[in-house]
């Protein structure tokens, strides 16, 4: 026996679409695009960059980046066209970045605008947050880092040593390598602590290295060896291109196209704290893949021995005095917070 199913349901099927193509009634409405929030979320955006960027311009005196006050400097800091001569981008351009408009911002102008306006740590992530791009640099804590390496580095005192990936930038160091170049590599910003760089442009740091000019040419020719495989990788342009503006001596060099390969060698340089040493400079690889290594720098000589235990004995007594100071610091702050 065939049994009927009566329909119970009474006017139009809510299901299916009423006639003429209307929305049948009481169906749930489409969802709404998410595109107008996120333009508006990028205005805003854009806008807060602007304001930091003035806000930072502003407070830049001109002596503070080696330019001439002039007597007629009626805006507060910098003008617009020296942070786009600093910085090597077009005035129309920087203008339109402060005036809000829709541009595209590369990882190498945001890199330059941040060493022009002399961005902290801090500042520098919030630049690149803002602008919706991601700092190719070495950040403050690299995950290849690992806690037991500080400790072999601190262990290996008053050996000279310090980490460093391809691209040459100084990842950690211990306390004798921070004094071996310069006074106190502590004071480089970390986005410039680059070997490459500081050889190229900071002068305490090439006045230390006794045969620099073979130097240069070296680490020059290991850069484009290591380069090879990150071509088109931000961190390695923006490099690249920060050099080649900075440094007459370097687009000379690298346009010689030299390579050569990573060897031990011994090294000398002019210590400012107790004049020249000589080592054996050598590099134990820790990642292969990311290029990672640890430079060491033995001592060659006795005498170089010698000078490396009085550099790391200096180096303790300047760690010590600092210590002292905030101390001090801490205990005048918390003084002055009972009086009041």
């Amino acid at each position: 026996m065939t049994t009927m199913v009566r329909d119970t349901t009474t006017g139009p099927d809510p299901t299916r679409p009423a006639p003429g193509g209307a929305e049948p009634e009481g169906a749930p409405e489409p969802p709404r695009t998410s595109g107008a929030a996120a333009s508006r979320g990028n205005e805003i955006r854009r806008h807060e960059l602007a304001t930091f960027l003035r806000s930072r311009r502003e407070r830049i005196t001109p002596e503070q980046v080696q330019l001439p006050r002039g007597r007629r400097r009626r805006t507060p800091g910098l003008r617009r066209e020296e942070v786009a001569q600093l910085s090597a981008v077009g005035v129309t351009w920087y203008t339109w970045l402060e005036q809000a408009r829709d541009i595209q911002v590369s990882e190498q102008v945001l890199d330059a605008l941040a060493r022009t306006l002399l961005l902290d740590t801090s500042e520098r992530a919030h630049l690149f947050q803002l602008a919706g791009a991601v700092d190719p640099t070495p950040a403050a804590r690299c995950p290849v880092i690992t806690p037991a390496l500080r400790r072999i580095l601190t262990q290996l005192e008053p050996v000279p040593a310090c980490i460093q990936n391809s691209r040459y930038d100084i990842l950690a160091y211990n306390r004798t390598y921070a004094r071996l170049m310069m006074g106190n590599l502590d004071t480089i910003p970390p986005a410039d602590r680059n070997c490459m760089i500081l050889a190229y442009t900071n002068a305490e740091w090439r006045e230390s290295i006794v045969l620099l000019d073979e130097t240069m040419r070296l680490m020059a020719a290991r850069l484009r060896v290591s380069m090879a495989g990150h071509l088109g990788e931000p961190a390695w342009k923006m490099l690249l291109k920060r050099l080649r503006t900075e440094s007459a001596e370097f687009r000379e060099i690298w346009d010689r196209y030299e390579v050569v390969g990573t060897r031990g060698k011994t090294k000398k340089f002019l210590n400012p704290y107790v004049g020249l040493i000589t080592v054996d400079h050598t590099d134990l690889w820790l990642a292969p893949d990311l290029g990672a290594r640890m430079v060491t720098y033995a001592p060659f000589d006795e005498e170089s021995r010698e000078r490396l235990e009085k550099l790391h004995a200096i180096a303790l007594e300047a760690e010590a005095e600092v210590e002292v100071e905030a101390e001090v610091e801490t205990a005048s702050r918390a003084e002055a917070a009972g009086a009041a």
